[in-house]
């Protein structure tokens, strides 16, 4: 593949994203007008001090890496799958106005818990297919204006408002009403934390926040002993006028409804940011505290998963971060949850997004950085069974940018290896091959 082209600059391409550097000097190159040759060799005379400090063995191209490291490959993995097959189902059940069975299939799945293994509710993924005919064409259009009549959004919601009037009681019809007032909001919003809104599509993105609001409120998120409901009444707290009162509150409550799944969590942690509704200083409160609640289930994890995607978006979210409590806490996950999505996740976290430009000038967060950034070996070594190059592509960029799915595959697969090769650089500059066995990773001469 094009990724895979050992004669074009596309050779250092896998790496740029995880070598402090290397993105920057690539876009310069670009930029150049030097032919692709000309490019890839003064990509390689320009990356060898960036590559010298990862260690020389991710100087060899993906295909020669790939050739000695018989690691699994999973393009397509059972999460993947199991995510199409419930929105497709959702989707199926509304387009047949089999609302009854959506809304109890609905509420079933809620109230048992039940989730992919990376902890995406199944009762969400259905409310996402069965209200995706009416919120994709409106997310579409909004992105060109020019596209969509005024009067659009309005005609999809209202045949969806007719089905919550022919089942007031049920909260799982509710939730695909709701959450397509929700999305259309932030459509109307923009998804980013910038405050240069029109005020015309704050109007908007206000009114369909209200009118979710107003639907929800007909439910008991404790009576109905329902995650899905507070995990929405949680994302409505970006339309409230003092969020930083309440964002804590509400999403303890989510949390101890649902402790085992971990998204809520990194939800939490995401919305302590200053850019949306705290501060460093809050965010590490509530990851402690969240670690404690939590203990029982995940060890110290809480206090990973809480800080997870904050650190992601926000480098500066490093600076109060116990680095030994954090190390600690991917131990505890993995040592009670070893799926390869979530392995993959923190392997991925430590060995890629962690070594992004951006993380480059840390102040006091370096010390922190520097400790997480070592928990790659041994997540690798103990833990991984498969590569899944999804998350590995996308952990080289920054979260919500848009991608072409076959170049991040292929990106995240060259990261991937790449990484690999250097925790084995002396077995591999000895001929040795990596063979993967159920004990993990062994050098074979």
């Amino acid at each position: 593949g094009k990724a895979d082209d050992m004669g074009g600059a596309s050779r250092f391409r896998g790496l740029a994203g995880t070598l402090p550097g290397l993105a920057g000097l690539q876009s310069r190159l670009r930029r150049s007008g030097l032919s692709g040759g000309a490019r890839a060799k003064r990509m390689a005379d320009l990356a060898a001090p960036y590559l010298t400090r990862r260690g020389r063995m991710a100087q060899e191209c993906p295909e020669h890496i790939a050739r000695r490291i018989n690691v699994p490959i999973a393009c397509t993995t059972v999460e993947d799958r199991r995510r199409s097959e419930l929105i497709a189902h959702g989707q199926h059940l509304a387009r047949q106005d089999r609302w009854e069975d959506l809304g109890l299939l609905i509420q079933q799945y809620d109230k048992s818990r039940a989730a992919t293994t990376t902890g995406m509710p199944l009762a969400e993924l259905l409310a996402f297919g069965a209200r995706q005919d009416i919120t994709q064409p409106v997310e579409n259009a909004l992105t060109d204006p020019g596209l969509m009549p005024a009067h659009a959004p309005r005609g999809g919601l209202t045949e969806l408002e007719h089905v919550l009037d022919e089942h007031p009681d049920d909260y799982g019809v509710a939730l695909v009403v709701a959450h397509a007032h929700i999305d259309i909001g932030w459509a109307w919003r923009g998804a980013h934390y910038t405050d240069d809104i029109p005020p015309r599509d704050w109007q908007r993105f206000k009114r369909h926040f209200e009118r979710a609001s107003e639907i929800l409120d007909q439910f008991d998120p404790f009576a109905e002993d329902s995650p899905a409901l507070l995990a929405a009444r949680c994302a409505l707290l970006a339309a409230e006028d003092m969020p930083q009162s309440r964002v804590a509150d509400d999403f303890e409550d989510l949390i101890d409804l649902d402790p085992a799944n971990p998204r809520h969590m990194r939800s939490l942690g995401y919305h302590l940011l200053p850019r949306w509704f705290g501060s460093y200083v809050k965010l590490d409160f509530e990851a402690r505290r969240t670690a404690e609640r939590t203990a029982d289930i995940w060890g110290k994890g809480g206090y990973v998963w809480t800080y997870l995607d904050a650190i992601t978006v926000d480098p500066d979210a490093l600076d109060l971060v116990d680095g030994e409590l954090f190390s600690q806490g991917l131990k505890d996950i993995l040592s009670r949850r070893d799926d390869q999505h979530t392995v993959n996740l923190l392997a991925a976290f430590c060995a890629v997004t962690l070594w992004t430009p951006r993380y480059s000038r840390l102040g006091k967060g370096g010390e922190a950085l520097t400790r997480l950034r070592k928990n790659t070996g041994w997540i690798v070594k103990r833990h991984l069974k498969e590569v899944h190059p999804m998350i590995w592509g996308l952990a080289a960029h920054r979260p919500g940018t848009d991608h072409d799915p076959t170049e991040l595959a292929s990106q995240g697969r060259s990261l991937a290896l790449a990484n690999i090769a250097r925790l084995f650089e002396k077995p591999l500059r000895k001929g040795a091959q990596i063979d993967w066995t159920e004990k993990g990773p062994t050098a074979l001469n």
